[in-house]
């Protein structure tokens, strides 16, 4: 009889880290101490908790272990699983002193989970996504059966939209409304097509719920094939995630065998069948149109709209596009109705939203909180606030396509209208946060050389606009610019945006205005005082010794590989800027902080 739950969690970020050898670790030990018949091993999908990984859960007391090293294991299993004692010195130091005492240390104890509300990650670090029968213990299928056996097609499309929800892959159209521009439109064949090309830097929400809860969008899908009039249905997802491919596909052969999928489900007379498609990582295909262009086979380019899928789609077919995220959403709304989902977020933008918390905070990870919660109980209370005590400085959002919230925005409520009346866009959902330490110039030529190379060419305002956007931005912190290049760097960015084929296009200047807007002085002394205030960009930038703080100790001459440092054992020591490369070494190796950037 299992007594014990040994959760591992086995996404792309604990494996990396070597959760897979934890795992091996657990079979060992268990068979070395008889406990194979009372503890049983469950690799999941992500937790949330990336930062500290590898992760381990024990059930049913709920403990949580991070950062676990195959050589704890030994003692995890004598002393938790034979003993019952806790290992306090790996279980994550936020759950407290009183908590590990009464060895029942819940992950929904910690800051990082109690104010979330998990609703697409739901089963993500609970469920072995491998094993079908866990989803379906879980209520899954269940929605599916539902509509094949209770509800109307129209009935279907009503309960989606009157739950409120609109498309997590960053335009935000709502998802009923779409489905019920394609249902009227009659074709031989119609198609359902789920978007998992994540491309933008820094997200990885669609992956995490491929690698964790593949079923949800296979079911979702069905669905959605069920409301539209659709028997076919397509996930293209990049090839770079090879766990999600590996596990969606072996959810979509486990649902063919149980009659989840194919001829007949639940004996409706319905029929669907889905199938993979892998991208080879062109970000433009996350466009809904180059998607269905790769699908075909050809090239991955946008294509003019109208006409819009809806009507004219995949194959020239009339076909719903949505992401994993929006599609995740569904099972859950078509369970538990219109009116629960609508509950929760504000008034136009209804759920949940998942986010990628990435950059300069504590706790990187998954987060999911309802549409509404301010980017400071993000960053702080979720995100357990900035490393080494540094200042916030501003969030990006929406990734290439998007853009910054300065610190003097930072109550800010996070859903669609709000984000988009500073000048930002919710995104995907990656949220990047950077401290003081951050250069806003930078940064922007940062997602805009991702998006220099990420442009497919198709139309000339994105291919030679962002370029010469590039150009203007690397004379800037060259220290080349002028203050006439700004302005002319601005025109050119609204240019873009009215002009450029698809979204790609038309939001690549989003980082450089956003920056533009609340950065602006930043800018200036790049151009006009020849500085960069954060010390980033290296043309700008040098290295001083400050003779009062030097101890004399050799340390930092002994590093730099120019030999740009000299000075006498015990006496201040000086760099010589014409040989300095800006490299930092010495910075970092100097332990008395008498090396400063200027």
């Amino acid at each position: 009889m299992i007594r014990s739950h040994v959760l591992i969690c086995g996404g792309t970020g604990c494996t990396s880290s070597g959760s897979l050898k934890i795992q091996d670790e657990f079979v060992r030990c268990l068979e070395a101490n008889g406990l194979t018949e009372e503890v049983k091993i469950v690799q999941t999908g992500c937790f949330g908790l990336c930062a500290l990984g590898p992760v381990v859960i024990i059930h049913p007391e709920g403990t949580f272990y991070s950062r676990v090293e195959p050589t704890d294991v030994e003692e995890i299993v004598t002393e938790h699983l034979l003993k019952g004692r806790v290992v306090e010195r790996l279980v994550y130091a936020d759950t407290g002193e009183e908590a590990k005492e009464i060895a029942n240390v819940s992950l929904n104890d910690t800051a990082f989970y109690k104010t979330q509300q998990r609703v697409v990650l739901r089963n993500c670090g609970v469920i072995d996504p491998e094993d079908i029968n866990e989803y379906i213990a879980m209520d899954g299928y269940a929605a599916l059966g539902k509509v094949l056996t209770e509800m109307t097609p129209e009935e279907v499309i009503q309960v989606v939209t009157d739950s409120g929800l609109r498309g997590r892959g960053g335009g935000g159209f709502p998802t009923g409304r779409k489905w019920a521009l394609t249902a009227p439109n009659k074709a031989p064949q119609k198609y359902v097509v789920c978007n998992a090309d994540e491309g933008d830097p820094g997200a990885f929400m669609d992956r995490s719920v491929l690698e964790g809860d593949p079923h949800c969008i296979i079911e979702a899908m069905a669905i959605a094939g069920y409301a539209i009039g659709a028997t076919k249905g397509y996930v293209y997802v990049r090839a770079e995630y090879p766990i999600a491919v590996r596990r969606l596909q072996l959810a979509i052969d486990q649902a063919k065998e149980l009659g989840l999928l194919g001829k007949d489900i639940f004996g409706s007379g319905f029929d669907f069948d889905l199938e993979i498609r892998l991208g080879a990582g062109a970000f433009v295909c996350g466009e809904e149109t180059a998607l269905m262009t790769s699908i075909e086979g050809n090239r991955g380019e946008p294509r003019p709209r109208p006409p819009y899928p809806a009507v004219k789609g995949l194959y020239n077919s009339p076909t719903v596009e949505n992401n994993v995220e929006t599609f995740a959403n569904i099972p859950q709304i078509i369970l538990k109705g219109a009116d629960w989902f609508a509950s929760m977020g504000t008034e136009k933008s209804k759920g949940t939203k998942v986010f990628a918390l990435g950059g300069k905070i504590e706790h990187t990870g998954l987060v999911e909180i309802p549409m509404g919660t301010t980017v400071r109980d993000i960053v702080y209370e979720i995100g357990g606030g900035i490393p080494g005590g540094k200042k916030f400085k501003a969030a990006q959002t929406g990734g290439p396509s998007g853009g910054c919230i300065p610190a003097r925005l930072i109550d800010t409520p996070v859903d669609y209208d709000n984000l988009t009346a500073i000048g930002c866009m919710m995104g995907s959902g990656g949220l990047i946060v950077m401290d003081e330490d951050t250069c806003m110039v930078d940064m922007a030529k940062f997602f805009l050389e991702f998006t220099v190379d990420e442009s497919c060419g198709k139309c000339t305002p994105c291919r030679i606009g962002t370029k010469r956007l590039l150009e203007m931005l690397d004379q800037i912190v060259s220290g080349n610019g002028t203050l006439e290049l700004i302005d002319e760097m601005e025109k050119l960015c609204y240019y873009i945006k009215d002009n450029a084929l698809c979204g790609l296009g038309q939001t690549a200047p989003n980082p450089v205005l956003s920056t533009l807007n609340f950065f602006r002085d930043e800018y200036i002394a790049h151009v006009v005082d020849k500085k960069c205030p954060a010390g980033v960009c290296k043309s700008l930038t040098s290295y001083k010794i400050v003779a009062d703080k030097c101890k004399g100790c050799t340390a930092c001459a002994r590093v730099c590989p120019v030999g740009a440092i000299s000075g006498k054992v015990k006496e201040a020591h000086v760099i010589d800027t014409t040989k300095c490369i800006k490299c930092g070494a010495c910075m970092e190796k100097c332990k008395f902080g008498a090396i400063v950037k200027e």
